[in-house]
């Protein structure tokens, strides 16, 4: 079994930086282990600086210093889809290029967790979206989810996407569970209609708490999907 693999998310703000960090943690106990964001948009831009929040959230929880150039390929200013971000940029995001740094990559680390974008179908140009570089890269997929309302319908849907193109899924991941009667019934529900290993995570009060979170959730689901 391969190992390394994706974290996709079933829509947008859904805690998917936050999750690929926490995997990152966990792999680095057992080997070199890095997190790919190939493509990230919105710059942030403080009175002393400047920064990509996704790769900035990697090198601040990571356990180990990381290699800063091997973080990011594509980045862009706009807080935006990443095909309109580059469009602004003059630029075009060629998957080529991500899907042959994913296999430099290979050659260096134990791990590789890899971060979308957005949802499954966020476009990466005019004709080639998220889901289709994951399908090329071979490579299987955490999704992460709600759990809130709303969640039974995109977290599904994104299962058949997924499923649809023989893309493995190794798991699923409920992310910002505060655990309401709703957030349990809609888990339950969705364990039942997939059968797919899952694991759950709380809402954090503050990020910084992530360095808190016990590992043995996560040890379960990776023994009940096979040792990456």
């Amino acid at each position: 079994m391969t190992n390394h693999f994706w974290v996709v998310g079933t829509d947008t703000e859904v805690g998917k930086t936050v999750v690929t960090t926490y995997l990152l943690r966990y792999f680095q106990e057992k080997g070199e282990t890095l997190a790919y964001k190939p493509v990230q948009t919105g710059l942030v831009q403080e009175e002393s600086r400047s920064y990509y929040a996704d790769t900035e959230f990697y090198q601040t929880h990571s356990r180990v210093p990381l290699v800063k150039e091997h973080l990011n390929t594509y980045s862009f200013k706009e807080p935006a889809s990443p095909h309109y971000a580059a469009r602004l940029e003059n630029a075009v995001i060629d998957e080529r290029v991500i899907l042959q740094q994913i296999d430099k990559l290979k050659a260096i680390y134990q791990y590789i967790i890899c971060e979308g974008a957005g949802g499954l179908y966020v476009p990466l140009n005019e004709d080639f979206h998220f889901l289709k570089l994951i399908e090329q890269s071979r490579l299987p997929v955490i999704l992460v989810a709600r759990s809130s309302l709303g969640t039974i319908n995109h977290t599904l849907l994104s299962i058949e996407a997924l499923t649809n193109r023989n893309i493995q899924i190794r798991g699923i991941i409920f992310n910002r569970f505060t655990n309401t009667k709703l957030e349990i019934e809609n888990i339950r529900t969705i364990n039942k209609m997939t059968s797919i290993p899952s694991m759950i995570i709380p809402q954090l009060k503050n990020l910084a708490d992530l360095k808190e979170l016990e590992m043995n959730n996560i040890d379960e689901l990776f023994e009940r999907v096979g040792s990456l």
